[in-house]
């Protein structure tokens, strides 16, 4: 059994017949994520990643820009991934005392958070490119599904996947958080140094959350699809910094609410 999965054993009633059998279920387990000796963040996420959602974590939070600032990525114990900075990295760590502006347990909303994505200095979006072709975000949501490992055992996991523009799917990353699995997708090309992503597609399993747009963003990209609904600040924060946002896409129909004319 894989790390990010167990075994439990049901009762399953259909009709009026119940059975015993085995059920297949995601795992929860918290994630200390340690910068040096300092506790940065505690996230409930499933098992499996946790260099990458570190590294996502830290990069789409502003407090690491470069590949080159991190000395090393280790788990430390149970639970716990430390991330090792190099000697000049130049890293800010008052800001850590102020906690994170952004995160999904901070709460900050509205006008404020608009401005402190502005503060780290977010990657601005070409203004000429890519433009995508309606046909391929209808099928999005259909290669993502065929891609979803665990999701298939479970169904119970969030997923983030990143497509290049011309609609090659690259890659994927499954979480029980949505932030989370977003944080593995682009902490997987922050460590390759594959950043930014300037010319590809997001697009998540569920809803478009104004913190999601902002590590999106964070990692410059352009296009950002849901299959589920958008908040009013993603929205506000996509037409800000000039993203395509994209909700609902779904049984071949789609919403676009900032920046459509990336869409063909």
């Amino acid at each position: 059994m894989p790390p990010n999965t167990v075994n439990i054993p049901i009762r399953r009633v259909e009709d009026n017949s119940a059975s015993e059998r085995d059920d297949v279920l995601a795992v929860e387990e918290p994630l200390e994520i340690l910068l040096g000796e300092r506790n940065v963040s505690i996230t409930m996420r499933t098992p499996c990643n946790d260099e990458e959602l570190a590294a996502g974590f830290l990069f789409t939070e502003g407090i690491l820009r470069d590949r080159s600032q991190i000395a090393g990525i280790a788990i430390t114990g149970e639970n716990q991934v430390t991330v090792s900075l190099t000697s000049d990295a130049g890293v800010d760590l008052s800001r850590l005392e102020r906690h994170f502006y952004m995160s999904s347990s901070c709460g900050v909303c509205g006008k404020a958070s608009i401005q402190a994505l502005e503060t780290v200095g977010c990657p601005s979006l070409a203004t000429d490119r890519p433009v995508v072709q309606s046909d391929l975000i209808h099928r999005l949501p259909e290669l993502l599904r065929s891609s979803q490992q665990v999701f298939d055992r479970t169904g119970g996991l969030h997923a983030s996947a990143l497509f290049h523009s011309s609609g090659r799917l690259l890659d994927v990353r499954e979480d029980v958080g949505r932030h989370n699995a977003l944080d593995k997708l682009i902490g997987s090309r922050f460590l390759n140094g594959e950043l930014p992503l300037d010319d590809h597609l997001i697009l998540l399993s569920g809803r478009a959350s104004f913190e999601l747009v902002q590590k999106a963003l964070m990692a410059a990209v352009p296009v950002l699809v849901a299959v589920g609904a958008p908040s009013s600040l993603a929205v506000e924060m996509a037409q800000r910094f000039n993203m395509t946002l994209i909700g609902f896409a779904r049984e071949r129909r789609f919403n676009v609410y900032s920046e459509a004319w990336r869409i063909r």
